[in-house]
């Protein structure tokens, strides 16, 4: 494991241990050309922090992904968030989520749609800028 790795690693453990109260633990999936599966991690109803892992990829370039995101809108039935996190191997740099989250259903509260665009900058190749577009689901427990 190389210390940028290490690092992503490491800084989630932490975002992990120091939350308290509110906290709420969540899955997702992201469905694009590039999808991804996420463990997400509520602090409160501003602050989270998601760790995802790209599915469509062969088991060498199996990509992780951290990112930190902040409800910039925190209604009942929606949030609009921005975020920033990093990611490495197969795309390696920084990468800036801009989404948003709706919970249709008032019965079941606990699942949401998402829909996010994320600009992703791939530092190993050539400095190369990629814009991702994401829809997906998420279940908090």
């Amino acid at each position: 494991m190389n210390q940028t790795s290490r690092l992503l690693v490491l800084t989630g453990i932490f975002f992990l241990i120091s939350a308290k109260g509110f906290s709420q633990f969540g899955v997702s999936y992201y469905s694009s050309s590039l999808s991804k599966i996420g463990l997400g991690y509520d602090f409160n109803d501003k602050w989270k922090v998601e760790a995802r892992l790209y599915s469509n990829t062969i088991a060498e370039d199996i990509t992780p992904e951290l990112v930190l995101c902040y409800n910039v809108v925190s209604k009942e039935r929606h949030n609009i968030y921005i975020g920033i996190g990093a990611n490495i191997n197969y795309y390696t740099g920084p990468v800036l989520p801009l989404g948003v989250e709706f919970r249709p259903l008032e019965k079941l509260d606990k699942f949401s749609l998402l829909i996010e665009l994320q600009p992703s900058l791939d530092v190993d190749l050539h400095e190369e800028l990629t814009l991702q577009s994401h829809w997906g689901l998420r279940y908090r427990f």
